[in-house]
């Protein structure tokens, strides 16, 4: 059957970009569906969707939580126009389904849909969800998580352990092999955003990288504010380095890769883990419910990632891992190995599984 999906939320990669492997498992599976995207003005979904060939609108809200007096003011006041731009959209568009992947557009899309008796479900990408999902979980017809211990936050008779979607990218072959004699690669990002602190040691640990330099490649997506000062910083120290604001095609750099340098939100996560890639991962000190760090624990005790907490981070002690890494590939491998166990490349098939269930159990009743 033919169907017509809104997906709602983003903000960062690590919201948008489930939706986008959400959207993209519907459309192979039948090229007639129809997605509509709903964010806001100056989420990324706004920079990137048109390219990836989805249509987006957006709605005008803002975070409540821990924004300080006069931010929190603004976005509830904001609430009201949001929830009539969200009936708008979807008296419009007349979707079968809403599903809300997070970020601020989410809330009153979804809690909107609900009440026009729309089929809603939500995706949550961490072990420790949000206000907003908390919230939502309770009206949904299905929470989608990722985690099995995300259960105890939401209603078991609605709760579906799928897995975090990961774009169509990572679910296949790789699509660059690296042919032996090839320099050892690194790849070093923070997220959609860039990080400023990962930026600045990478910076700092550049001249203890001098002596193998000639046998490296950096590959560095550094966020729009620092691909000058990191562009300079390479150029200083001759290093072979490829800078960019932001990548679009992320498995490919994936695939060429011999050690990612990154934090540890959901999706990078589940994106490594997919790839069975080695990393050394930073996780965000102030990710809500220190999640990012849990999740990157995850995955240094089962031996696929090293792990250096921000507070500890320098120039020194990151150009040391890396080098030990690069002097060890034994080590590299067995930590590949392990990496690619975590993966699960079926959690975009496992929720459009279960949404078509919902919509048939509609139908039928």
């Amino acid at each position: 059957m033919d169907m017509k999906i809104i997906i709602a939320g983003g903000g960062t990669g690590g919201h948008l970009f489930p939706g986008v492997a959400i959207a993209e498992e519907f459309i192979g599976r039948n090229p007639m569906n129809n997605v509509l995207f709903i964010g806001t003005e100056k989420g990324l979904e706004r920079k990137i969707l048109g390219d990836m060939g989805f249509q987006l609108r957006t709605i005008n809200v803002a975070g409540v939580r821990g924004k300080g007096p006069v931010k929190t003011f603004t976005g509830l006041v904001k609430i009201p126009m949001s929830i009539v731009q969200s009936y708008s959209i979807i008296h419009d568009f007349c979707p079968d389904l809403i599903i809300g992947v997070g970020g601020y557009a989410s809330g009153p899309v979804v809690m909107t849909g609900h009440y026009m008796g729309k089929r809603t479900v939500i995706a949550e990408q961490n072990a420790v969800p949000g206000l907003t999902n908390r919230i939502l979980g309770k009206f949904v017809d299905r929470v989608f998580v990722t985690f099995l211990e995300t259960e105890k936050w939401f209603s078991k008779k609605n709760i579906v352990v799928t897995g975090n979607p990961v774009r169509a990218g990572f679910t296949g072959e790789e699509t660059k092999l690296r042919k032996t004699g090839d320099k050892f690669t690194l790849f070093i990002f923070g997220g959609s955003q860039g990080a400023s602190a990962i930026n600045n040691a990478v910076a700092d640990a550049l001249i203890y990288l001098e002596k193998i330099r000639d046998e490296i490649k950096i590959i560095h997506q550094t966020g729009r504010e620092d691909v000058d000062k990191l562009t300079k910083a390479y150029m200083d120290h001759r290093i072979d380095a490829d800078v960019f604001p932001f990548i679009y095609d992320m498995a490919s750099v994936y695939d060429s890769a011999d050690l990612l340098v990154c934090r540890a939100g959901a999706t990078t996560i589940a994106e490594i883990t997919a790839k069975g890639k080695a990393s050394l991962l930073v996780p965000f000190p102030f990710a809500a419910g220190d999640h990012q760090r849990l999740n990157a624990q995850v995955l240094v005790n089962a031996g696929a990632a090293e792990m250096m907490l921000e507070k500890d981070l320098d120039g020194e002690k990151l150009a040391h891992v890396i080098r030990q890494l690069f002097h060890n590939r034994e080590r590299l491998r067995r930590m590949e190995e392990k990496s690619r166990t975590l993966g699960n490349i079926k959690a975009a098939a496992n929720i459009v599984d279960e949404c078509l269930k919902l919509m048939w159990q509609r139908r039928k009743g």
